[in-house]
């Protein structure tokens, strides 16, 4: 989300989202407060940390975690006490997101430079420490939410381009191997099953393993609508099938005009519309309808940090407005 306010995000949130909230990230309040360094800064566990270079995070095995760590931290701690303060006597289902394992070994480095990814036990340990830190993390917002049903979205905007052998080195010249399949679903597989409760894989970049995520065990995936393509239909109707769910991103985190005011010129004015490219989905996949309501969940695109704040609220509140549209008539 936009801004650096975590308590009136919090309530905003909670307010709009009243029976589905999720604990925001604000990363414009700089180092710690973006996906990876909240992640890798606040969730790590068995004595490994991070500290940001001008390279960007470095992953590190410290006795003491350092001050960019302490302040990831921190500021994770700030946003769960303004949840905490706005869901008093909540109870139902509620997100909160993590940089997953292969985005993370794709982005923090190691010691010499490399990314993480270029060292199969590095990348192992990483995954390791990251479930760990997951399974505390999610105990602690059951805690402070007792009504709370934790559910956990992986974040993995990085996963097609690992699987595809396109992460750079140190140098920049070169690339970093793709990894066996079989490592790739294994190492997903291992963190979604350590973790008690149910896990969402999000990728918002072309090429999303909807089959793979499927295989290792994700409860529902979330994906950019705008980006699926024909092969992409047969996966997505067999994880469907299964009972797994959809998180279809169908609703735009930029104005597709740079007139915020007018709701005709960002695109937040027919609920119905924004919907249609799940219906049409349903229809090419040859499942009943009657099942939209139960299976998909409208969201954002991808994140909305870059929007402003205004538009931001709109979004979430036309998210709300088409799932209605969609629970009422899924036939459209």
């Amino acid at each position: 989300m936009p801004g650096t306010d975590p308590r009136e995000t919090a309530r905003q949130v909670t307010d709009i989202l009243a029976a589905f909230p999720f604990l925001p990230e604000l990363p414009a309040r700089g180092p710690g407060a973006d996906m990876i360094g909240r992640t890798a800064g606040a969730l790590l566990t068995g004595g490994l940390t991070v500290e940001l270079l001008p390279s960007g995070w470095r992953l590190d095995e410290l006795p003491h975690a350092p001050r960019d760590a302490r302040r990831a931290a921190a500021h994770l701690r700030e946003d769960l006490d303004a949840l905490e303060e706005f869901t008093q006597g909540f109870e139902g289902p509620l997100k909160v997101q993590a940089v997953g394992p292969w985005t993370l070994a794709a982005t923090l480095e190691l010691r010499s430079g490399q990314p993480v990814l270029a060292d199969r036990g590095a990348r192992r340990d990483l995954a390791v420490s990251l479930a760990e830190g997951l399974r505390g993390h999610l105990a602690e917002v059951r805690r402070r939410i007792p009504g709370a049903r934790p559910v956990l979205q992986l974040d993995e905007p990085s996963l097609p381009a690992v699987q595809q052998g396109r992460i750079r080195t140190a140098s920049g010249f070169g690339t970093v191997p793709a990894p066996d399949k079989a490592d790739v679903e294994s190492v997903l597989k291992d963190v979604i099953g350590a973790l008690d409760a149910p896990a969402v894989v999000h990728c918002c970049a072309p090429g999303t393993p909807i089959a793979l995520l499927h295989r290792a065990g994700a409860a529902a995936v979330a994906v950019d609508m705008s980006l699926l393509t024909e092969r992409d239909e047969e996966p997505l109707g067999e994880l469907i099938e299964s009972g797994r769910g959809l998180l279809a991103g169908a609703v735009a985190t930029a104005p597709t005009t740079g007139d915020t005011s007018n709701p005709r010129a960002t695109g937040l004015s027919d609920p119905g519309g924004s919907v249609g490219v799940v219906r049409t989905l349903w229809r090419r996949l040859g499942l009943d309808p009657r099942t939209l309501p139960a299976s998909v969940a409208v969201t954002p695109a991808c994140g909305l940090a870059g929007a402003s704040p205004r538009y931001a609220r709109s979004v979430l509140e036309h998210c709300v407005r088409a799932a209605k549209t969609l629970h009422d008539d899924p036939e459209g």
